[in-house]
């Protein structure tokens, strides 16, 4: 199926007769033997919200680079409203025609927002920078695109949501009216989804035209009107969503069908008899309180919720990463001291946290260094790490979780994400805990990737492991022999494994009968 096929409605007309904003055509790129992208192309037509997809390492980054300027192509030609790109070199006519609002802010948190929005292009007169004028540009522009925030508040206590919209303004004010957004939802609870998309629509009816880059596929139904899907650096389809029901969609993500069903926890029966690895009663903290559950061994509970019900906080308290006030965590009854990272893993609990990239992944070090950082003390005597050992334990973590790297020494920011998370994972097995606190396991891994993660956790559960997943997703909680939602901080209902999407949703969102 070619793109500029039925789009429905208003975008089909517009699309039928208008020049593409971007077009990339025959776009290849190698990096020494790795082909990045190979004769791949993309069209998006003034006004869409497009999506590119695809597994990690199929191609997007690389592709982004080169509609940005970034990167040149090898071959191929990028064209913007039927131009030929710019040079690299010119890098004032690129902000004119494109801009890329990343998963991690670009924002710069001790400038305000004013400052932010003519970082490189403030208003001077007799070559000083002119304040009264920056501020007023700033009210105009920020009252244009119906931003609401003050332009001399501090960019830095800006919501995750205020800090994408100052940007996509920002991209605006330069003349651009072409926006890639890069994973824009990965740190948003639901309503902060929803207010975002409401924005997307709305500048999409002032002349805005988005491509729109997630792993959530949902949001590709939900958002936009037309996808593009890479796969092993090539163009493999672009359609109208709405003529790409979500199988054939993820087909064409993995070339062969993908399912979860070997995750699914219905009909599965925990023993009776299992020991009670992970007790929590009566927990508060700063966004949680009366928090009560347990976990045997060989079994998986889930906390859902929106990002501010205060699942997340319960389980950093578990793992040591947050503190708790009132209530107690035991592990195989012994008590856990509130906000003690060391001391959780002493109790044996292991730990992958929300953020690979900020609390889970050091990016400079090696696979072996990251995996075997919680247990160098146990590597050699007096401090001492012996090679050999870290050597032995990395690559049995290697093989344990499937991680696709050249070996320990590889440089784990060279890694895709999902084995980037799956790093992450090994080093919370390293210290061979009895309780796994997961959290967001799969979140910005694609869909292959996290059909491996679930297996993994699958296999730690035959293994008597206690597991807590703590997650918006429902792919990753349906692995759950239970599931808590949390909503404003406390627990609203439980739903047993073979739930429906429908039901859990409901509770979730707080509509449930």
């Amino acid at each position: 199926m070619s793109q500029g096929e039925d789009l429905g409605g208003r975008v089909q007309t517009r699309s039928s007769i208008a020049v593409p904003i971007v077009e990339a055509i025959g776009i290849s790129k190698r990096y020494g033997a790795t082909i990045a992208l190979n004769s791949a192309q993309i069209r998006v037509m003034p006004g869409e919200s497009h999506a590119l997809v695809g597994r990690n390492g199929a191609g997007k980054s690389t592709l982004v680079g080169i509609l940005t300027g970034l990167r040149a192509p090898d071959t191929g030609e990028v064209r913007f409203a039927g131009e030929p790109a710019p040079s690299v070199a010119d890098r004032e006519a690129w902000r004119q025609r494109v801009a890329c609002v990343y998963q991690h802010s670009t924002i710069i948190p001790d400038l305000t927002v004013g400052e932010n929005l003519f970082i490189n292009h403030q208003p001077e007169r007799n070559g000083l920078i002119n304040w009264s004028s920056l501020r007023r540009q700033a009210d105009e522009v920020l009252a244009r695109w119906n931003v609401d925030v003050p332009q001399d508040m501090r960019a830095g206590d800006l919501k995750v949501e205020q800090r994408q919209l100052v940007e996509i303004a920002r991209a605006l004010s330069y003349g651009a009216r072409f926006i890639i957004l890069d994973e824009p939802t990965a740190q948003l609870d639901g309503d902060e989804i929803k207010r975002l998309f409401v924005r997307i629509r709305e500048l999409q009816s002032q002349g805005v035209t988005f491509l729109f880059i997630s792993h959530h596929l949902q949001e590709v139904y939900e958002i936009c009107q037309q996808v593009t899907v890479l796969r092993d650096a090539r163009h493999i389809i672009s359609a109208p969503v709405a003529d790409l029901p979500k199988e054939r969609l993820i087909e064409a993500m993995t070339g062969e069908q993908v399912h979860f069903g070997f995750a699914d926890a219905a009909g599965r029966v925990v023993p009776a008899d299992a020991p009670v690895a992970l007790k929590v009663e009566g927990l508060a903290g700063e966004d949680f309180e009366n928090v009560s559950f347990s976990i045997r061994r060989g079994e998986i509970i889930g906390i859902s919720g929106a990002t501010s019900s205060g699942r997340i906080g319960v389980a950093e308290a578990i793992a040591g990463l947050g503190k708790f006030t009132s209530g107690s965590i035991t592990i195989e009854g012994s008590p856990l001291p509130s906000g003690s990272v060391p001391a959780a893993l002493a109790h044996g609990v292991g730990c992958v946290p929300k953020s690979r990239h900020i609390e889970g992944l050091v990016l400079g070090l090696s696979v072996a260094d990251n995996t075997t950082m919680t247990i160098a003390n146990k590597l050699g005597p007096l401090g001492f790490i012996s090679p050999k050992r870290r050597g032995d334990v990395t690559r049995a973590l290697i093989q344990r979780l499937g991680i696709v790297t050249e070996g320990p020494e590889q440089p784990v920011s060279s890694l895709s994400g999902g084995n980037q998370q799956k790093v992450v994972l090994g080093r919370a097995l390293a210290s061979q805990p009895t309780v796994l606190v997961l959290i967001d396991p799969t979140a910005g891994v694609d869909v292959k990737s996290k059909e491996a993660l679930l297996a993994v956790v699958e296999n730690l559960r035959r293994e008597g492991k206690a597991i807590l997943v703590v997650s918006g997703e429902l792919e990753d909680l349906r692995t759950c022999d239970r599931v808590l939602v949390m909503r404003h901080g406390g627990v609203v209902a439980e739903h047993k494994a073979g739930w429906s999407d429908n039901a859990l949703v409901a509770s979730i969102e707080g509509i449930a009968a």
